[in-house]
């Protein structure tokens, strides 16, 4: 449902230098109607269709993962069967009643006093400021770089309140059901704030996209960038602050409400963490980079990003703690060494790819790749109000094996992380996680040379008779 945290749009290399002038040029944009790229601006029956088909299946499939963890040890297949064994329709309104969560006033105490702590930390802890590329209509917007100070003062403050006695570190699993109701609570009241806003106080009124149905754009989102002032920019905060901050605390309350149940800590929890917090703690300390990836450059908001944000995200992304608190397992030490040399490989295989991106992008290609001098694709592009601006397709190094060989690097994390939830006839839950990220990815790349055809032309051309494969050397 939710993006990847971590997927660069395409080769391309923001804008090398951002001047003041540029900046107060970019703030103060007329409106336009159109753009050059972005998501599309015209709808189908069939896309409406599958708007409204996501928009009854996420919510149902969350809730069928959630009851299945809770009810059955994360057999996905009971509740099915239990549905189908119903004799009558009153059985099987018990059913549900035993299935759907309730939310409860300690949850929501929880999940209110952590959104408004992580919209404080947000504005109050110091940080750089940084800019991702310019928007459709020509804008070069600012944002609060501050991730990785708010992760660990999350953090710490966790586990040490936990420690001090303030709340168990299981407070997270104890109220998990009463959470996963207020977060779609808050996920859908966010998507309509957003909706409603962008017709009657939009932020950046040119970079709006309108299809004509009203369905889509409540799926797929309005506004480009909304915001509250200047500098409170929603898909920043949502993702990376309540969704992605979350996602290694609840790791680390399932593991403490294994703790409990077990004795100990199974090294396969150990593993998830570990994976995760690698992957998250990445993400944080190159966040400046992530203001350049395919969520802010190319995704509007709408419920796609806000209910995926604060219910998908933490929900799905962390299955396979979940998993593991439910069906405990201590893997061979073989195991734990090929888990973690897959998930090292990718990560290194994803780190390497984007950091070649930004040496060629702090050095407008300037630079040694793979010890020779790198070859780039000099474009040019014109944003919806008829100005022109320059822009780099890097086709050596490791971009110039395939177009986003850094989600293959991702591919192999998400196998790792799955992996740790072994075979067992209850394990087809854990592994949804790289299914998922496989479908994703191959969504996004669709997307993503959609979009880098709009905008570049026949600069993009030349680029894909350069680079043949797509994501996988040789094969794809």
């Amino acid at each position: 449902m939710v993006v990847n945290r971590r997927s660069q749009t395409s080769p391309e290399k923001a804008n090398v230098e951002v001047s003041p002038a540029e900046i107060a040029k970019a703030a103060s944009k007329p409106s336009s109607p159109t753009s050059s790229w972005g998501r599309q601006g015209a709808t189908s029956w069939g896309t409406t269709f599958g708007a409204v088909f996501m928009l009854m299946l996420c919510p149902l499939m969350t809730n069928w993962f959630l009851a299945s963890c809770t009810h059955y040890q994360c057999n996905m297949f009971t509740m099915p069967l239990e549905v189908a064994k119903a004799g009558s329709w009153q059985h099987i309104k018990q059913l549900l009643s035993t299935w759907l969560p309730m939310p409860t006033w300690k949850a929501a105490q929880i999940y209110a006093g952590w959104l408004v702590f992580q919209a404080v930390l947000y504005v109050t802890v110091p940080g750089s400021i940084g800019y991702g590329q310019r928007t459709p209509a020509g804008h070069l917007l600012p944002y609060y770089v501050n991730g990785l100070s708010c992760y660990l003062l999350s953090h710490v403050l966790f586990v040490g309140g936990a420690y001090l006695g303030y709340w168990k570190l299981s407070i997270i699993a104890d109220n998990w059901s009463a959470l996963f109701v207020l977060a779609n609570l808050a996920g859908y009241g966010l998507t309509t704030f957003c909706y409603i806003k962008a017709y009657v106080a939009p932020s950046h009124a040119e970079d709006r996209k309108f299809t004509g149905s009203a369905i889509y754009d409540y799926f797929m989102g309005i506004e480009f960038n909304p915001r509250i002032g200047e500098m409170f920019d929603f898909k920043l905060f949502f993702n990376g602050r309540p969704g992605i901050i979350a996602w290694t605390m609840i790791d680390i309350s399932f593991a403490a409400a294994q703790y409990q149940s077990i004795g100990y800590v199974t090294n396969s929890m150990w593993i998830v963490i570990f994976l995760h917090a690698l992957y998250v703690i990445d993400f944080f300390w190159n966040e400046d980079w992530y203001l350049r990836t395919i969520d802010i450059a190319h995704d509007h908001m709408g419920f796609y990003l806000a209910w995926g944000d604060l219910v998908w995200l933490p929900l799905m992304y962390t299955l396979q703690a979940q998993y593991l608190y439910y069906n405990p397992l201590d893997l061979a030490n073989w195991a734990v060494v090929a888990i973690l040399a897959i998930g090292l490989v990718g990560y290194y295989i994803f780190r390497a790819t984007n950091h070649q991106k930004d040496i060629v992008r702090s050095s407008d290609g300037k630079c040694n790749i793979w010890g020779k001098p790198a070859e780039v694709i000099r474009t040019t592009y014109k944003t919806s109000d008829g100005v022109s601006h320059k822009s780099l397709l890097l086709v050596s190094g490791w971009w110039g094996l395939a177009h986003q060989i850094n989600y293959f690097g991702d591919l192999l994390i998400s196998l790792a992380m799955c992996l740790c939830c072994g075979t067992g006839h209850n394990a087809l839950l854990g592994y949804f996680y790289v299914v998922y990220m496989f479908i994703l990815l191959n969504h996004r790349i669709l997307r993503s040379e959609d979009r880098c055809k709009a905008k570049y032309g026949k600069y993009w051309d030349e680029y894909c008779a350069r680079v043949k494969y797509k994501m996988i050397p040789g094969i794809y």
